[in-house]
């Protein structure tokens, strides 16, 4: 497994650039196209795929081992005792770990709207339900459906399905915040709003309170002046602007303990950069979070192909899904293993 080290850049090459006193190296290779990872019940990590699988990896595993196939676009998943919740186009599915293998597996929730965008990141609350992303069907209308374009909640059972906030064109990653149980999205800006040749608007990074209202279509988040822009009357304003069109995408809290103390705590995202990929995306930042919720944005680790799913692994580490390599990097501290 090679290793690279440098500052962070923006240079888009393929190989992850890390800043000073961090070492990346390739953890797992040979996926097809991953979208979440999740460790599970029997400390092994999961992982979705777009082509329809759920996959197990290890580190050093050259082709990971395939549990389960057949889904329907998996975007999400989220463990809850040895239960797994994944959450696909349209609906909501569950699946039993037993020896091993994941058995009595069942469509919980189904007829989800879907269109441009899908259903999302799906997390486990402190407070016992389902959280789940559901995406809008188009870049920028009036929807017909209010669980589009919002944050769904619900019981584990698929009973009890709310709106639990709205106005969020496609709320991508979620994340719940250690100690406090703030619930995190990163949400994707719409794409109509480049005519005067600024790239806008900004992708953000939101606190998702129930009953808020978050602005889309008619509110977006201005990339230049990092404010909320358009009729915006009782919008909620976002946690941090991140950069325009970036596709903001799977988000981590830093857990572990080998990082420098002023990791601790922080938010990372993980960007893709469609708009220019050499300006915006395509690297992992991490979200310096006050008490109040509100965050710092810094870049943290650039040069990916397309990096989408975030996950801190056991030993503190950051590993990072690259969705058109198939490959999972691992980011450290130097002197940790």
């Amino acid at each position: 497994m090679g290793a690279a080290r440098a500052a962070a850049g923006t240079a888009l090459t393929g190989v992850p650039v890390v800043p000073a006193g961090f070492h990346v190296e390739t953890f797992a290779r040979g996926l097809s196209h991953p979208t979440a990872m999740a460790y599970g019940p029997d400390g092994r990590i999961y992982v979705t795929e777009t082509d329809g699988r759920i996959v197990s990896i290890a580190r050093g595993a050259r082709k990971p081992r395939v549990l389960a196939r057949g889904l329907r676009t998996p975007l999400g998943l989220a463990w809850r005792g040895r239960t797994l919740f994944v959450s696909e186009q349209g609906r909501l599915e569950r699946a039993v770990l037993s020896h091993g293998r994941l058995v009595k597996r069942k469509v919980l929730v189904s007829g989800l709207p879907y269109g441009e965008h899908q259903q999302d990141g799906v997390v486990s609350g402190r407070d016992g339900r389902l959280y789940l992303g559901s995406g809008s069907t188009c870049d920028a209308c009036r929807e017909r459906d209010r669980r589009s374009a919002a944050v769904l909640s619900l019981r584990p059972d698929g009973r009890d399905l709310r709106v639990y906030a709205t106005g969020l064109r496609n709320p991508f990653g979620l994340a719940v915040q250690p100690g406090t149980g703030r619930l995190y999205a990163t949400v994707n800006g719409q794409d109509n709003l480049d005519a005067t040749g600024d790239p806008e608007p900004a992708d953000t990074l939101v606190v998702v309170k129930h009953g808020a209202r978050y602005g889309w279509p008619s509110c977006w988040a201005d990339a230049r002046t990092l404010r909320l822009r358009g009729r915006c009357n009782g919008v909620t304003a976002p946690a941090a602007y991140l950069e325009p069109h970036a596709s903001a995408d799977g988000l981590a809290f830093y857990t572990g303990k080998s990082f420098p103390p002023a990791y601790r705590g922080s938010l990372f995202v993980a960007e893709w950069g469609q708009y220019d990929s050499r300006r915006f995306g395509r690297r992992v930042v991490r979200v310096e979070l006050r008490r109040d919720g509100s965050g710092r944005v810094v870049s943290f680790a650039s040069g990916f192909e397309h990096p989408l799913a975030l996950l801190i692994d056991r030993r503190g580490g950051l590993l990072v899904a690259d969705w058109s390599s198939g490959v999972v990097y691992r980011i450290q501290a130097d002197g940790h293993p």
